[in-house]
């Protein structure tokens, strides 16, 4: 199934090109906002399956017709990987594990615009990432329960300033938690319907050149050890967003006025613009030094 926010935060399921309205089979939900409504269905998801799949087969409308939001508008953490990817296969062995914390904030969904903070940043980069959403409370979890506890998958972009002012290159919050730097969507794709997740390919494109293109078969850590060991560090809830890192190869730049397509195989496709008010340029196309220095080719 896939579960969509639309028009005035309605849920939808999208079938084909097509968006079924189904806020009639959550109207008992208790929220205090989409973001909470969304955590509280995926929660209670064996009470609320039967009732939207139900709901979904009426009558629905183009996409082309409403406007996507952000499947997860608020999600209670997001946790997002780093150097989680072999850079396919030039790295002999993974990096240590690690994670941090971007803020929910940053969150945006599909045709929404990344604004580009103004603070002084050497060059921002795109990330296309695999996210995941988490189905069910988890804490020191084992690997083979881990894949239980996951409710599904969705395009994550990580928008990255680069030694953003003062902040050193490994000082994640703030170059990766700035307003607008967390473009999600267009849909969550509940579990079910992505047989082997550890082998998407992911692609990304920017003013229809493409630059990323990778599978998470190059993971150096599966799905199920990642979120295994992220439920020894922090509990894990229904809603919280894991995002499991990016293939390095084929960064680049992100400018003033470029328009970025996003697509997992079998997640959809994201779509976002870029605003810069200062218009600061950058090289155009892929970014080879940090493709190089991420891959141990280059220091």
């Amino acid at each position: 199934m896939k579960l969509a926010y639309f028009n005035d935060y309605h849920l939808g399921v999208v079938k084909g090109d097509t968006i079924v309205d189904v806020s009639a089979a959550v109207a008992d939900v208790p929220h205090v906002g989409p973001g909470d409504k969304i955590s509280r269905i995926i929660e209670n998801w064996a009470t609320y399956k039967g009732k939207i799949e139900a709901a979904s087969g009426g009558a629905g409308v183009s996409l082309e017709s409403v406007r996507l939001r952000a499947p997860l508008p608020k999600p209670g953490k997001m946790l997002f990987m780093v150097a989680n990817y072999l850079e396919n296969g030039a790295l002999a062995k993974a990096n240590p594990i690690n994670a941090f914390l971007k803020s929910p904030s940053a969150v945006i969904g599909d045709y929404d615009c990344v604004t580009l903070t103004e603070q002084p940043a050497t060059i921002f980069h795109h990330e296309a990432e695999v996210g995941l959403v988490i189905g069910k409370r988890a804490k020191d979890i084992t690997e083979a329960e881990a894949k239980g506890i996951i409710f599904g998958y969705f395009n994550s972009c990580d928008v990255s300033a680069r030694n953003l002012g003062a902040a050193p290159m490994d000082s994640f919050f703030p170059t990766k938690s700035t307003h607008t730097a967390a473009p999600q969507g267009p849909y969550i794709v509940t579990a079910d319907e992505i047989p082997n997740p550890q082998n998407i390919k992911m692609q990304l494109w920017v003013d229809g050149q493409l630059r990323q293109d990778y599978s998470t078969s190059d993971m150096g850590y599966t799905i199920e050890k990642t979120v295994a060991w992220l439920s020894t560090v922090t509990t894990l809830h229904p809603g919280d967003v894991v995002s499991l890192g990016t293939n390095h190869q084929g960064l680049g730049a992100l400018q003033n006025g470029e328009f970025v397509e996003q697509e997992g195989a079998g997640l959809g496709r994201l779509h976002f613009t870029i605003y810069d008010r200062l218009e600061r340029k950058w090289p155009v196309g892929v970014d080879q030094d940090m493709a190089d220095r991420v891959a141990g080719r280059k220091r």
